[in-house]
This record gives C-alpha cells, structure tokens and sequence, in this order.
C-alpha cells in the first residue's frame, strides 16, 4: 500500500524540492502540498471528517512555514490527529531543536539540504509507526475522527453588544443536551463569566499560562465546575496578569481543553490579543456578535478586515451573529452580510433585556426563564451550530439566506 505523504511549506522553491524528492521515494504517494498552518489543518480536518482511513500516513512540516510557528503547529497536529506522523524539516539538527520537535509531538527530524537516504529513512518509519496506531487503534477504542472536541469562539464587534450573553447560553445549551462542555473567559482584561454566574474563583487561565506540558489533573485543577456541570476555566481576577497568556499559551491551553471535552467554547470578548487571535485562528467555528446599528456593524467590517489582514481568519469563515434585532430595526442581517462579507447566522437574537435584567443583575444568567425569547434564539443558534439538539419548534428569526461557516467540522 502506498504511503500517503502531505508536504506543507510556505517556501515555493523549498516546497518544491521537497515534493521532487518525495516523488522519487518507493511507493510514496505525495500529495498537493499545502502552503500555510491554517490550510494544512484545514485539510486535514476535512480528510478526518470523511473518513480516518483518508488521513495522510505523513506529514512533512518545512521549518519556514506560517503564520502558526512550526513547532506549534506540530503540536496542534499531533493532538489533534493522534496517526498521522509529523517530520519536522529543518536547517538546525541541533539536539535542543531535536529535544523540542519530539517534545511538541514530531515523529522525526530531518536536516537540510536534504538527503535521499535520510529522508527515505526517516520516512518509512514514520509511515510504519503510524500504521501500527491504526491497526492497534482498529482493534478498540475508534481513533478520535481528528478534531477531537469542536472550538467555537465568540468575538464582539465591540463592547456591549452581548458576547459573553452569547458564549454563556451557546455552552448551557450544548452541556444541556449531554455534551461535555468547557466554557473559557479569554477577555483576559475585563472578562466577566464569573460575574454573570456569580461564582467565587481561585484559579484562572493564567495559572496554566507557564505549564508547558498541561496533564488532565493540572487541568482539572485549574477548571471550576459549575452547578449546571460546565467546565469553567476563567479569565484572571488581577487583569494585569492577562498578560501572561500569550498565543502560545492559549493554543497550548484549548487544545489540551478540546482533547477533554466535547464542545469548548471561548469568550474572545471585543478586544483582539495575541492569545485571542490564536483561538480564533483554530476555531472550528468563529462567531462574530453585532448589534444591528451603524457604529457596531463598522466595528464588525473593521474587525473582519483585521482579521483577513493578520491572516487570521478569512471574512467567509467567519460567521456573524446578529444580536438585539427588532422587526423595525433599520439595518437587517441581510444588510450586515453584504457589508461585512461574512457567513450569516440564520438565528438573529431579539431585542428583550427586561428578560435579561433580573437574571443579570443576580448574576444568574444560567436560571435565565426558558419562555425568554432571547433564551430560546440563543438555543436555536447552538442547535444550527451543531453544538445541541435544535428546540422542537424553534424558528430562525431574521434572514434564512446566510449560511453558517463551519470551518474545520463536517457534520
């Protein structure tokens, strides 16, 4: 059987080479190569999505590649797709370089310039390695269909226009229909999930900040169980320790969270950080809230372009939640997509907050009455994600011509 290889690089003429000499291996099966972090576990995604047996035996990273650094991204793909085999390709075979690949999850290094003999070497031990997981795999327990626990990220188009309303009720919806579900506070300044559940914490993300290597009980120790059983890791009480998060920390941290839970999602609040553009970046789903008003929707495009600038995540991967709609309002969802160039959720959220009030002023949203309206949108919204049961009866409010953008999960 041939062995399927998938060659990632940014490096034309590095790709290039390495594709050639690829070619000339014994029943190697190269693929087309891909040519950034996001396109490779994109495609990767989408191969474990059909099926498991699609995945590429080998993966084969090129030092230069981006914008996710090479070793995080091994990290990603290894956690994320426990058979597929990553070599690192690279100019420094020192053994600290060695030390970090292997510890980030690479299956083998190889020096550049390239030799045939090492890499056809290193090659078909990767493949061999990784088809003796399948086999062993294939007798139990069925391999992880390569994204384990789905990430949905919920952005503001700015302050006030009811993000963390929307990532509170999106993960009491999915815990509500059996998911194991992990709600996280990355607004690392000003978060208030806390608040809105009116609970008492010690331990913050930033305590995992520093953990280079995050263990289930670490993890365990620093998560806060809800009474309604979500998992609650929460943004740090002192807000200049948010600084201690970086994008590093905050792959490190959902990953580790996404490989323990079926649904994790992640308040990014209106405020784009380094730790937030990461989340994003690896999202499943990323949800960007607006109100349907003049200065949140420019908020909303500016935000979008932000994000296709940073290449962080393209306008039509990005899917827009219209929040506090009203049958009078001027601007309309269908409005909002053209401007912004988003996904459109087909759920728009109603304008009640005399429903909110008594809930948040107590710091109760979770008791929040299931008759309210914006209750039953919201849960609407979680079942067109995929993330719980749609309500028998629930209506899409606002434009049904959008479609919601599900980037690295096929239902």
């Amino acid at each position: 059987m041939p062995t399927r290889i998938l060659p990632a690089g940014s490096d034309p003429d590095a790709v290039r080479s390495l594709t050639t000499l690829l070619s000339q291996l014994p029943d190697a099966e190269p693929q087309p190569p891909v040519t950034d972090s996001t396109q490779l576990v994109d495609t990767l995604a989408r191969l474990a999505a059909e099926s498991v047996d699609e995945l590429p035996e080998v993966v084969v990273v090129h030092e230069r590649i981006g914008p996710v650094p090479a070793l995080e991204l091994i990290r990603e793909v290894a956690l994320r797709f426990p058979a597929v085999g990553v070599i690192l390709v690279t100019t420094d075979a020192s053994p600290g370089l060695f030390a970090a690949a292997m510890d980030s999850g690479a299956r083998g290094l190889v020096a550049l310039p390239l030799s045939y003999e090492e890499l056809a070497g290193r090659v078909q031990a990767v493949a061999q390695w990784s088809t003796g997981v399948r086999r062993h795999l294939g007798h139990g327990a069925e391999m992880p269909a390569g994204a384990g626990g789905t990430v949905v990220t919920v952005s503001g188009a700015k302050g006030g226009v009811g993000t963390t309303l929307t990532a509170v009720q999106l993960a009491l919806a999915a815990q509500a229909s059996g998911r194991a579900t992990a709600l996280v506070d990355l607004d690392l300044q000003t978060g208030d999930i806390a608040s809105f559940l009116d609970i008492q914490f010690r331990r913050s993300v930033a305590d995992l900040a520093a953990i280079s290597d995050i263990s289930p009980r670490v993890l365990a120790d620093a998560v806060f169980r809800h009474d309604t059983g979500l998992a609650l890791l929460l943004a740090p009480g002192e807000g200049e320790r948010g600084e201690e998060v970086t994008d590093r920390a905050a792959r490190q941290i959902v990953g580790a969270l996404r490989s323990r839970y079926e649904v994790v999602v992640v308040d990014c609040g209106a405020q784009l950080s380094g730790a937030g553009a990461a989340v994003v970046e690896m999202a499943d789903t990323a949800l960007l809230v607006t109100t349907p008003d003049v200065i949140a929707v420019r908020g909303a495009k500016r935000t979008v372009r932000m994000w296709d600038r940073l290449q962080i995540r393209k306008a039509e991967e990005t899917t827009v939640v219209v929040n506090r709609l009203t049958r009078g309002t001027e601007i309309q969802p269908a409005l909002v997509q053209r401007i912004t160039g988003t996904a459109l959720a087909r759920t728009a959220v109603p304008a009640h907050f005399k429903e909110l009030q008594g809930v948040v002023d107590a710091g109760r949203l979770h008791e929040l009455d299931p008759r309210s309206t914006v209750k039953q949108a919201l849960w609407a919204l979680a079942g067109e994600l995929g993330l719980a049961k749609a309500a028998e009866g629930a209506s899409h409010r606002g434009n049904g011509r959008g479609s919601v953008s599900l980037r690295r999960r096929k239902e």
